[in-house]
């Protein structure tokens, strides 16, 4: 089983430091993990660090991977400009450092994905005339249909009305324990982390906070010091945990 551990993790653009020492255990295949943190606490960067495209003390350790690319990413912006299809479009990004003869297994992916995100009726239409959240599950699928061992998603359901977002995140979770796949994504609503996620890594300012299971990592204290509110938690009729924010500090 894949696992990423985060070793005093660092980057700077130029002279600005952005992240410093961030640390974790090692976060399992199989499991969805909050990133949470204010606007500009470091999110999008530590994504960047972790896939290499920054530079910076310490490292992104990965073990037990089983593909040549272990780690595909889900970028915030999905604006698409080229003249392909939905389908065209998944289909690239699976074949992007593979060979250049397609193979039915690769179409079999493509089609598995797009039916996985419920997107499969989208197959046809150019990417330029989707809506923005139709464009974010189709950025979804171009990064799922990679079969990564580790799935990096900043923002993924910024542009998805409620049904899309609740649906999404469910796939994500029976993705995760289905594929033995880590899935690591940004947030901003804390109550779906509670709901969805296995494990939280909280940062602000570019440092840690804390890493841990969401019920622990999110708690009253956390998002006092954190995300400046007053808030309670109390599990609903059903017995999940429920965040109640009472007000910006």
């Amino acid at each position: 089983m894949v696992t990423l551990t985060l070793d005093r993790l660092s980057a700077r653009y130029g002279r600005r430091q952005i992240l410093s020492d961030i640390s974790s255990p090692p976060l399992q295949g199989g499991q969805v993990v909050a990133l949470l943190g204010p606007n500009a606490a470091g999110k999008s960067t530590l994504f960047r660090r972790i896939l290499g495209l920054l530079e910076g003390d310490g490292e992104a350790r990965i073990e037990g991977a089983g593909s040549q690319r272990p780690v595909a990413y889900m970028p915030q912006e999905t604006g698409a400009t080229a003249a392909l299809t939905v389908y065209e479009s998944v289909l690239l990004a699976r074949m992007q450092g593979r060979r250049l003869k397609v193979a039915d297994a690769d179409l079999q992916e493509v089609d598995k994905a797009l039916a996985e995100l419920g997107i499969d009726t989208l197959a046809g239409r150019d990417i330029g005339n989707l809506s923005g959240g139709q464009r974010q599950l189709v950025s979804a699928a171009q990064a799922l249909v990679q079969s990564p061992d580790i799935l990096l998603l900043d923002e993924p359901t910024s542009a998805l009305d409620l049904h899309r977002q609740i649906s999404f995140l469910g796939i994500l979770r029976q993705l995760a324990q289905e594929r033995n796949m880590l899935i690591i994504a940004a947030l901003h609503d804390l109550g779906h982390a509670l709901r969805f996620a296995d494990q939280a890594l909280v940062i602000e300012s570019g440092r840690l906070v804390d890493c841990g299971p969401c019920g622990q990592v999110i708690n009253p204290h956390m998002l006092r010091q954190t995300f400046r509110v007053e808030s309670r938690i109390e599990p609903c009729s059903q017995g999940r945990p429920q965040l109640i924010v009472e007000a910006a500090i």
